[in-house]
């Protein structure tokens, strides 16, 4: 009787909708730290995703309630949709510290884990679009924690570097709380990669 009812596919819809918000706040961000002199335009850029994921995700735990039957497990709905919504919420983040401490000119390091990030981002959008290939969940998953890897030992360096010499204290408090916050974007890309795989390997 179970299996007469359809499923609600619009899940899959609004799973892949938050995940090209989050690819889309991380281009932001990398345009952000690539030209400072427009900060407070991108961090306002970024914050008006970040309200359109969170609108989203209260929409899918919505329609968890309504459904009859999901196409995937209530709890891995609810679990998936948070952390592709954490991610957003850290890329906002590091956004509004860049603006609360006046960033003029970007450090190298910042850059690169900017792109970094905005791959991993790429990465989980394609892995969500095609969440019912698990081969697929299985190689992007992958690719998102190839990424995690460069990017914590970019984080190392950055931060290294940053107690090198005699470093201006007010300096080094503002970076490593930006190295801070862009490494627990990626791992949160990470743990991403994990509940998908996680939800591929159950229904394949």
């Amino acid at each position: 009787m179970v299996r007469l009812i359809p499923r609600d596919i619009a899940f899959f819809e609004m799973f892949s909708d938050l995940a090209k918000h989050a690819t889309t706040s991380a281009t932001l961000l990398h345009d952000l730290f690539a030209d400072p002199m427009h900060l407070e335009r991108f961090a306002a850029e970024i914050k008006e995703v970040e309200h359109q994921a969170d609108d989203i995700t209260r929409d899918v735990i919505g329609r968890i309630d309504k459904s009859f039957v999901t196409p995937i497990d209530r709890e891995d709905i609810h679990l998936l949709v948070s952390q592709l919504d954490n991610v957003v919420d850290l890329i906002d983040g590091t956004a509004r510290r860049a603006a609360m401490f006046h960033i003029t000119e970007v450090k190298e390091p910042a850059k690169r884990l900017c792109d970094v990030l905005l791959e991993a981002t790429r990465s989980i959008e394609s892995a969500v679009m095609n969440m019912r290939d698990s081969k697929q969940v299985v190689m992007r998953g992958r690719e998102i924690k190839l990424k995690e890897e460069e990017g914590d030992a970019l984080y190392h360096q950055a931060v290294g570097a940053l107690f090198a010499g005699k470093p201006d204290p007010l300096e080094v408090i503002k970076w490593k709380e930006l190295y801070d916050t862009l490494e627990r974007a990626l791992d949160q890309c990470e743990d991403v990669a994990n509940v998908l795989e996680s939800i591929a390997l159950k229904h394949a």
